[in-house]
């Protein structure tokens, strides 16, 4: 979930915002008058991001960061494919027929 808020507000509630980004994984927005906004994560979740980006797209250490981001709803979650059994069947025709 997001959070937008104004800077006041995070200043006012503080420890209740900074609970919430910790223990429900929450993003919390903060405007700021005059100037660019900021955003407050997790540690944790900094930490995937970072792995993410570092890894090589078709590492171990890239899947790992992705599963740990999709988990914490930074990615969307990957398509379950469905399995077609006549997909199997027609591949074991050709095989059968060469």
């Amino acid at each position: 979930m997001t959070l937008a808020l104004t800077q006041s507000d995070f200043r006012t509630n503080i420890k209740e915002y900074l609970d919430r980004v910790n223990e429900d994984d929450e993003v919390v927005y903060i405007a700021r008058s005059n100037k660019q906004a900021v955003a407050v994560i997790s540690q944790e979740k900094m930490y995937w991001m970072e792995k993410a980006l570092q890894a090589k797209e078709n590492s171990l250490e890239y899947a790992v960061a992705r599963d740990q981001l999709i988990e914490r709803h930074v990615l969307p979650d990957d398509k379950i494919v469905e399995s077609n059994d006549e997909y199997w069947g027609q591949s074991f025709l050709v095989h059968q027929a060469v």
